[in-house]
């Protein structure tokens, strides 16, 4: 697997053991830690009674109070020791799935790259290929002497295309595992070569075989109808005679199956009278590498492309077909939502503080709800839109969040207003690309209501003095 599917360095996973047993043994610690603070609190108040003993009345009066006030920041301790658990659990749990959610990401993000720039079926144009001899002039030392050699070598030259006529008919098939798809290939291509050489009649037909198959089968060269042999065993370079001014045709058939893409490439030659049609049967199909077919043809069983160049070309990039693959857009949102998620929850929390009674039995039963919802979404955006997910679980949410309220209608009502300010709104304003704006809404729709919240209660209290 490479490196880009891993998970986001530096942020810890618990389904990683090693992470997981450290995170319980600072969560020991930590636990063991208040536990003395706790003590030491109680410890602290019990000598200073015993200190105050002597006036029996103070002492009573002094004792009262630091027990109300004990019993006060025992309470407090206690919400503040859920919120605190609840926090530090949930960025476990969202970092978590933060780089669960990464890896998925960089592995479809993988497929897809693959799919269009991985393996592939390459085809490579042949080569008419001939021998010549050219003077060439070297020196050398005789009997001391600097003397200049001419003589003659052979070299290979190459003997342009005249026409080519190529069809390939490509059907495509699920793999075993049914993560990937396989190209039947069925190939056909007929090219014209014409001498125009004056002294040359001995040449070579290089075709090369298909680059990238998994099968081939059925590769034959024919030379007007008659087949011609191969000399070597994995050798496919065919000799024939052809006389000077003559013209010739030759075809190459073959079928194969290997990697989803198929392409032509020129090899570097110029194309002249070239006419290629890929018959892609299947849907989904598109053309490769960005040269634009001279004619696309869509029907029921699939899509036809059509290459044609009249005049002499040179294509630099090879150029085929490919099975077309929806791209992954907007990578990082949820890493980033998870990543943040926390915050959210904290927010949403003090603005439940500030709106209504909370007991630990809501704070809990907030919390749980919360992370159960983001965990829902986590899991749900794979399927379908993130923003509609989360509309939906917003639905759940909103529901679940109304019993709060108990049967107090009023209590009930500023806990959803509460959870749409501090939850739905930050949530959405992250999964959409307005960010900025939606979650600027839900930071003053939370003053609004706090601030409405806090006059209403002066006016109650006024109303009730006048009475």
């Amino acid at each position: 697997m490479s490196e880009s599917a891993q998970g986001i360095p530096g942020l810890p996973d618990l389904t990683h053991p090693s992470e997981l047993m450290q995170f319980g043994t600072h969560l020991l610690k930590g636990s063991l830690l208040l536990v003395f603070l706790v003590f030491a609190l109680g410890i602290a108040i019990a000598l200073l009674s015993f200190a105050l003993r002597q006036n029996q009345q103070q002492q009573e009066i002094l004792i009262g109070e630091w027990a109300v006030s004990y019993s006060q920041l025992l309470r407090g301790l206690q919400h503040l020791t859920l919120v605190l658990v609840l926090l530090v659990g949930g960025f476990f749990l969202c970092s978590t799935l933060s780089n669960r959610y990464h890896h998925w990401e960089q592995a479809k993000v993988a497929q897809v790259a693959e799919s269009v720039a991985g393996e592939r079926l390459e085809q490579i144009a042949p080569q008419i290929r001939y021998m010549t001899e050219e003077p060439y002039a070297y020196t050398t030392q005789v009997n001391g002497k600097i003397v200049k050699v001419n003589e003659k070598r052979k070299i290979s030259r190459f003997l342009t295309l005249s026409g080519s006529q190529i069809q390939v008919k490509i059907d495509q098939s699920p793999d075993v595992r049914g993560r990937r798809a396989i190209y039947k290939i069925d190939y056909t291509a007929d090219y014209k070569v014409v001498n125009q050489l004056k002294d040359i009649n001995s040449f070579f037909f290089e075709a090369s075989p298909l680059i990238g198959y998994s099968l081939l089968q059925s590769y034959k060269v024919e030379r007007d109808g008659t087949r011609l042999p191969q000399t070597n065993p994995g050798d496919y370079s065919f000799p024939f005679q052809l006389q000077p001014g003559q013209e010739t045709s030759l075809r190459v058939t073959y079928k194969a199956q290997g990697s989803p893409r198929w392409v032509y490439s020129s090899n570097g030659q110029l194309l002249s009278n070239f006419r290629l049609l890929a018959i892609a049967n299947f849907p989904g199909a598109d053309f490769a590498s960005g040269i634009i077919p001279n004619e696309i043809k869509n029907d029921r069983q699939g899509t036809q492309f059509t290459w044609l160049f009249d005049d002499n070309v040179s294509v630099k990039n090879p150029f085929g077909v490919y099975t077309y693959t929806d791209p992954v857009r907007h990578t990082g949102v949820l890493p980033r939502l998870l990543l943040l998620a926390p915050t959210i929850f904290f927010w949403w929390i003090l603005l439940l503080y500030l709106s209504l009674p909370m007991s630990l039995t809501n704070v809990a039963i907030a919390g749980s709800v919360f992370f159960a919802c983001l965990l829902s979404l986590t899991y749900l955006s794979r399927f379908i839109n993130p923003q509609l997910g989360w509309t939906l679980i917003s639905l759940v949410l909103l529901a679940l969040t109304w019993g709060l309220g108990s049967k107090n209608r009023s209590v009930s009502l500023a806990a959803l207003i509460c959870t749409i300010a501090g939850t739905v709104l930050p949530v959405f304003g992250l999964l959409v690309p307005f960010s900025g704006l939606t979650l600027s809404l839900a930071g003053l729709l939370s003053v609004i209501w706090l601030a409405v919240r806090h006059w209403y209660g002066l006016y109650r209290l006024e109303l009730e003095d006048r009475r």
